[in-house]
């Protein structure tokens, strides 16, 4: 029988886990620049997620029948997740340059129709976690032991859809299901705490019966110990607290806009300051 990790093995993994990610911001900020268009801000915020996601906990290889499912709920942030299999292999780096044009297989949201590495076609905000119930359902139908992962975006946990689907997998204990909040505070309008506020999040899903955890979403070792400590016989969300636009620990792109894209000065800049965080990573 396996051990548990050594200490020494555990930080190699978190600081590889930094390297990809730093990699995939670099990326996902050239797929957006080059497109002329693209959510910055969100796929930056949830940008270590998706990273500790698929360079960690994601089993999808080689039967995807049987492995894990990743339903990105909060469909504009696809560029963190393309940049993630272009890091990874999974497609070519050549495709960098097609975000969003006509009959690319890296639309604006994720298209599994033109993209078999996409799990869950979404951009229709609120439905994400319905989908995610389903597919955990009838993994457990068919005897998988694998996981649905969801990632939502915060101001996305304000339509009354996301709420069933949080009262239906507690209330039935779904196994095999984990959400992943990415809550940087900010949606398309502004604030979400002056828009439609959460508070008391963490209060709110416990009482819906799902294990919470609360985290630093750009702390790749507390989101991999908070997955590895999920529930494992019913629903578990991790709640993410991120900053829209996130680089690196003292810069944020844009001042944590939405959509906004940056300048050539701004992008140069930012690429400068993810080059030098590379560096300092190796």
């Amino acid at each position: 029988m396996r051990g548990e990790p050594t200490v020494a093995a555990q930080r190699a993994d978190v600081a590889r886990i930094a390297r990809l990610a730093t990699r995939c911001r670099l990326v996902l900020l050239e797929m957006i620049h080059r497109a002329g268009s693209g959510h910055a801000g969100s796929s930056l915020s949830c940008a270590d997620i998706v990273s500790v996601l698929k360079f960690d906990q994601l089993d999808r290889w080689p039967d995807r029948s049987a492995g894990d499912v990743f339903v990105l709920s909060k469909g504009h942030a696809a560029p963190a997740w393309y940049a993630a299999l272009i890091v990874d292999g999974d497609l070519p780096a050549e495709e960098v340059g097609t975000l969003r044009a006509l009959d690319s297989r890296l639309q604006g949201h994720p298209d599994r129709t033109r993209l078999g590495l996409v799990d869950v076609s979404t951009g229709a905000l609120g439905q994400g976690l319905s989908v995610a119930v389903g597919r955990a359902l009838a993994r457990r139908l068919h005897g998988r032991d694998s996981t649905v992962y969801c990632l939502l975006g915060d101001g996305e946990c304000q339509e009354g859809q996301v709420w069933e689907a949080f009262l239906y997998a507690g209330a039935h204990r779904v196994p095999g299901l984990v959400a992943i909040i990415d809550h940087n505070g900010s949606q398309s309008d502004g604030a979400v705490a002056d828009i439609l506020p959460l508070c008391p999040l963490p209060e709110k899903l416990r009482a819906f019966g799902w294990h919470v955890a609360e985290v630093d979403g750009h702390d790749h070792g507390e989101l991999r110990d908070a997955l590895r400590r999920r529930d494992r016989d019913g629903p578990s969300v991790i709640v993410a607290h991120t900053r829209k636009g996130h680089l690196g620990p003292d810069r944020v792109l844009l001042n944590g806009s939405h959509s906004d894209l940056p300048s050539a000065a701004e992008y140069a800049a930012a690429v400068d300051y993810l080059e030098t965080l590379l560096e300092a990573h190796e």
